[in-house]
């Protein structure tokens, strides 16, 4: 018998806090975020996790794939016949993250 999955990364970033206002990380399972109620990666929490990972690039790939694969999990278990779309999360998770090259070199 294979092992079960083990749960998806923790929603800790980013780490950016103030004392008079809640961290922009993601209340689950609904996925908006604490602080403003849009859907979570809001536009404040992508730019400050950009700037929390500067030098780690394929962190926040990994980090973000991660949470949308918990995002999936929640999102469809809270609505399994009117739930977003698999392009919608990764758009919504991984496509805004770090620059990506093409696999193959475009010669002109």
């Amino acid at each position: 018998m294979l092992p079960s999955a083990s749960a998806g990364p923790m929603p800790e970033y980013p780490r950016y806090r103030t004392e008079n206002m809640p961290p922009h990380t993601p209340l689950r399972p609904m996925w908006s975020c604490r602080a403003c109620g849009h859907p979570w990666p809001c536009a404040e929490a992508r730019l400050l996790l950009k700037v929390e990972f500067d030098r780690r690039c394929p962190a926040l790939s990994i980090y973000l794939a991660g949470l949308m694969y918990e995002a999936m999990h929640d999102l469809y278990h809270l609505n399994p016949h009117d739930g977003p779309s698999p392009r919608d999360l990764f758009e919504r998770f991984v496509a805004w993250g770090p620059y990506r090259r093409p696999a193959v070199e475009v010669r002109e």
